[in-house]
């Protein structure tokens, strides 16, 4: 496991992913700092990272996560290096460990940096540290559970651009999804529509990891088959479902309360659920692969 972790992580310092993610996130971090603390005198750093939602600075990780997970899995797969993974005399959950660990390693270079900008900001002003270091150690984590998305995601596929694409496409949808809570009706019927529709892109998913079309499609139709009892005995269950479950599930919404100088306990354990989630998730989208 150390080995394959030592090799992900010189591969991405050796080459431009990890140069290119470590400097374009402290490049964008480092402008709302200039601007929310330094011009602005307001010298709170969770601020320039987690308030003011769009204008926050953890967008950034929409555009430089997919770089970085784009390659883990998905080359591997397009070389046909992958054989090469299953015949060590690993567990499959070591390897995937190793390739996620070194993505997070080369996220915590830059987010190790920015915990100085607290310490500059302090010359200007009173600095809530607690709260300053808390919204970094929740950016991070925010950075880590995405790591594990697009890990996923690499897993689905042989190509580097199409694993790219459909993490940036998932992460705007993430990012936005507050905003499209109150967009969606909160009738039943349309809760109960959305469901049906999240059952056939669960089919999809299922395909794609297990190139199986009747497993897929016997999936998809025992959710829209549940989704269809649930409606007809209560539909009241339904009423305002999708809405809520938007906002529950918004990622990047969960570091605003970090803004306001509090540490949400609840958003860390969010964070590492998810990342496990999707590490599992991957390790079971690579077993599926060596049966195959």
């Amino acid at each position: 496991m150390k080995a394959i972790y030592q090799r992900e992580l010189r591969a991405y310092l050796t080459g431009m992913t990890g140069a290119i993610t470590a400097a374009f996130l402290l490049l964008m971090t480092g402008i709302y700092t200039a601007v929310y603390c330094l011009r602005s005198g307001y010298p709170t750093f969770s601020v320039a990272l987690a308030g003011n939602f769009i204008l926050s600075a953890n967008f950034v990780y929409v555009l430089v996560i997919p770089v970085l997970t784009m390659r883990s899995i998905a080359e591997e797969k397009r070389q046909k290096t992958d054989q090469l993974l299953y015949a060590l005399p690993l567990p499959l959950w070591k390897i995937v460990a190793a390739k996620y660990f070194a993505m997070v390693t080369v996220l915590a270079f830059p987010c190790g940096v920015m915990c100085l900008y607290p310490l500059i900001l302090g010359r200007f002003g009173n600095v809530n540290y607690a709260a300053d270091y808390g919204t970094i150690l929740a950016f991070f984590l925010l950075g880590a559970a995405l790591c594990a998305i697009g890990l996923f995601i690499s897993s689905l596929t042989e190509s580097q651009v199409i694993a790219a694409v459909i993490t940036l496409g998932l992460f705007l949808l993430l990012f936005f999804m507050p905003l499209f809570a109150p967009v969606i009706p909160d009738s039943a019927a349309a809760s109960f529509a959305c469901f049906l529709l999240l059952a056939i892109l669960i089919g999809g998913i299922f395909y794609a990891m297990t190139k199986n079309a009747g497993v897929s499609v016997c999936v998809a139709v025992i959710l829209m088959a549940a989704a269809v009892l649930v409606y007809v005995a209560k539909a009241d269950l339904y009423t305002n479902a999708v809405p809520s479950i938007l906002r529950a599930a918004a990622l990047f919404d969960r570091l605003s309360p970090f803004s306001s100088g509090l540490f949400d306990l609840g958003a860390v354990v969010y964070y590492l659920s998810t990342a496990v989630l999707f590490v599992w998730l991957t390790v079971q989208s690579m077993e599926k692969k060596r049966w195959m």
